[in-house]
């Protein structure tokens, strides 16, 4: 009878400790969050705008478009930081001067502004946007954390800042500020 050669014998008992060890280090290793190669190498593609001669950004993933700011309907007994309205295609959306929701100096309105449209956190909105730059990819990895000269309501909704100053904000967090919700009643 031929025995094979590829069965292990009966580990003694310091292999056995070896390998409780090996089995503990393994655990180790394996409960640690790991990175995934594709989070690693992850990017985010951005729409990048200025707003009062500073680089701002959005994803694309909230950016339904970009609408060129033509009759826009004044609302009364709003914070200042609403615009007012415009009908895109007969849906009436609210516009958000984002400038003046993060005390940045206002210019003026001018025929270069447009308005992105926005959509997350159930709301649909118009951010006011001094002129569109483009779009461009970044990798998540390159983001830093806020400037030093960045302060006030900006830190809020900071998401990072590429090393060519651009700073990208979190919109995310920006649409679930209960600021940016207008809710008031006008009794007759």
């Amino acid at each position: 009878m031929k025995q094979r050669t590829d069965i292990p014998s009966p580990p003694s008992s310091s292999s056995a400790l070896d390998a409780g060890q090996i089995l503990r280090a393994r655990a180790k290793a394996l409960s640690r969050p790991r990175q995934s190669a594709a989070a690693a190498g992850a990017s985010l593609e951005l729409l990048e705008f200025r707003l009062a001669q500073e680089c701002y950004a959005l994803e694309t993933r909230c950016v339904q478009e970009v609408y060129p700011l033509k009759d826009l309907t004044p609302l009364p007994c709003t914070p200042p930081f609403v615009l007012g309205v415009v009908n895109i295609r007969g849906r009436i959306t609210p516009v958000i001067d984002i400038k003046k929701f993060f005390d940045l100096p206002d210019q003026g309105l001018t025929d270069l502004h447009r308005i992105i449209l926005v959509r997350g956190n159930d709301l649909e909105l118009g951010l006011l946007a001094d002129v569109i730059v483009g779009m461009l990819t970044v990798a998540v990895g390159s983001l830093q954390p806020a400037l030093p000269t960045l302060t006030g309501i900006r830190r809020e909704y900071l998401k990072g800042v590429t090393a060519d100053r651009l700073v990208v904000l979190d919109l995310d967090r920006i649409l679930k500020d209960p600021k940016i919700i207008v809710h008031e009643e006008v009794e007759i």
